[in-house]
């Protein structure tokens, strides 16, 4: 491919920044043991928002088990987050928009099927088109004729996308209607993996037992209990799994799986709640990890609610920020487990891959008179109080949030300014979050798809994007978005970007509170355990026994 792409050479800031700052507990634990090939190891989990389509799973519960199940073209390396070929022989261009894509031979799907360019094709038309309102449609907006499958107003007039062509059983082009230097390092995102002729044929079982082609194959579903992964032994990739499978038990609050974890009754918990993490060293020694990850939490706004988007929201918006005293609460909550958050991305983007400290300036220091005054000439907190909407199940987000609220109360001198708002599940949370049924700030951390700045902004701020929740809207934001995407240069990519993070900033769209580690504990059972960059266990390299 003619000209650097902003994406590889975001991955090597990734790799750098990493090994730099990786910080507590054992890590790697080395792996001594071959371990017992057959044995299953058991870890916690939460219930997905929806059943498991690829391309209308946009959370983190659902990806984890997608990951386990499916390979696409890239496959982002557990270690660096650098995008590499998997599935993809080749992807070619010479413009930055045409591209030519070879899948590798001798790939089926664990039901037999062959992978092939058709497989991938279809599956990209089902993810884009309107008729099957995939949450993820939008990953697919830059390939030509996106717009006739999914209008933004309308029936959709086409049944497929002009830009993709089938040209061979291994072989299809895209043409993109814009050039987009980073999109062949996209394509390790859940969203485009290739789908077997069972999701059309028989949709209903297939989504009671997904069928794919990655290390692992899905045995039973009970929702509200387990999901029961099994090794796939024919598997033809490197990655195959070094343990016999993995059964996800569904726990409603991390704390219960802890204590499951220390009383021998679960081997894996990839969330130790914040109540712990005074504890989690002297309880687990080398079995337990913490390490940067690409997860920034934010609070994020109903701006489809008029009282969250008139004039004078944007001063009410910076006082609350600047209400928020970050260092404190990162300090006494999370134990230094997390960083307060000065821009909109992540640290492990590195400077050179888009990540900016100091971006948020002043608007995201505390201080309580500056607060009081932005919010009071804002008109002041509508209806004279905030809720900020939560997930109670998992995250530690009761004890956040209230310390959050805690110190909008203080800066305010008002006890009741905010308050906590529960809901009891993360599924629940997310489908009144992604149908705007939530009526003011909520939670919206942000776990990265891809290691890319694009990432961290288009998916969240950009108009009508895949994860927009709160609905904002900015011409000049989106523009800058678009002219980013075309640049091949990735200097001047990364500047573009950040133009139009300033453009967030100073409309404050979100509040960014923290960066957020990974952490994990284990059993004595397991050897072997590292999360990726996305926070993710790698499941397939731990050892059992």
């Amino acid at each position: 491919m003619r000209g650097a792409t902003n994406a590889g050479w975001a991955a090597c800031a990734v790799a750098v920044a990493l090994a730099a700052t990786a910080c507590g507990g054992g890590g790697d634990s080395g792996g001594g043991s071959g371990g017992d090939g057959g044995a299953v190891l058991s870890s916690s989990w939460t219930d997905p928002q929806n059943p498991l389509e690829p391309a209308n799973t946009n959370e983190v519960q659902g990806g984890k088990v997608l990951s386990m199940i499916f390979r696409g073209l890239k496959q982002y390396d557990p270690k660096t987050g650098e995008a590499e070929d998997m599935l993809a022989e080749r992807i070619e261009t010479s413009d930055s928009r045409n591209y030519t894509v070879t899948v590798k031979d001798g790939w089926t799907f664990s039901d037999g099927e062959k992978v092939t360019a058709k497989s991938f094709v279809d599956a990209w038309n089902y993810g884009a088109s309107l008729r099957n309102n995939q949450k993820n449609a939008y990953f697919f907006s830059y390939i030509e004729g996106y717009d006739q499958v999914h209008p933004a107003k309308g029936e959709q007039s086409a049944e497929t996308m002009s830009g993709l062509k089938v040209t061979g059983e291994r072989t299809f082009t895209v043409r993109l209607s814009q050039k987009f230097s980073s999109f062949p390092d996209t394509l390790g995102y859940n969203a485009f993996v290739p789908l077997p002729r069972a999701f059309y044929d028989d949709h209903d079982g297939w989504l009671a037992k997904p069928v794919g082609n990655g290390p692992y194959a899905v045995e039973s579903y009970t929702k509200g209990s387990e999901m029961r992964l099994t090794k796939w032994d024919a598997y033809p990739g490197e990655d195959a799994a070094l343990n016999g499978g993995v059964t996800l038990k569904v726990y409603t609050d991390n704390n219960t799986a802890y204590t499951d974890l220390m009383a021998g009754n679960l081997d894996l918990v990839d969330d130790v709640p914040a109540q712990q993490l005074k504890n989690v060293a002297n309880d687990l020694g080398d079995r337990y990890l913490n390490t940067p990850a690409g997860i920034i939490q934010t609070l994020a706004f109903p701006f489809y609610d008029k009282n969250w988007n008139k004039a004078g929201s944007v001063k009410v918006r910076k006082g609350l920020s600047r209400a928020i005293n970050r260092e404190q609460i990162t300090d006494t909550i999370f134990q230094k487990t997390r960083t307060p958050a000065t821009d909109w991305t992540s640290p492990v983007l590195g400077a050179d891959g888009g990540y900016k400290e100091g971006l948020c300036g002043e608007w995201c220091q505390y201080d309580a008179a500056a607060a009081k005054k932005l919010i009071k000439e804002g008109g002041g907190l509508p209806g004279g109080q905030v809720k900020i909407t939560y997930n109670a199940d998992t995250g530690s987000h009761k004890l956040w949030v209230d310390a959050v609220c805690n110190s909008i109360n203080n800066a305010l001198d008002n006890d009741r300014a905010c308050v906590g708002n529960p809901i009891g599940t993360f599924a629940d949370f997310r489908s009144k979050s992604t149908t705007q049924k939530l009526a003011g700030p909520f939670r919206a951390g942000w776990q990265m798809d891809y290691p890319l700045t694009q990432n961290f902004l288009q998916p969240l701020y950009y108009t009508d994007a895949s994860s927009n929740d709160g609905k904002w809207s900015n011409e000049e934001f989106d523009k800058l978005v678009d002219e980013a995407n075309a640049e091949t240069d990735p200097a001047r990519a990364v500047e573009t970007f950040q133009k139009a993070e300033a453009v967030v900033r100073d409309n404050m769209a979100a509040i960014p509170l923290w960066y957020q580690n990974g952490s994990a504990g284990w059993s004595e059972r397991l050897s072997n355990v590292a999360l990726n960059p996305f926070s993710v266990p790698v499941y397939d390299q731990i050892k059992v026994g």
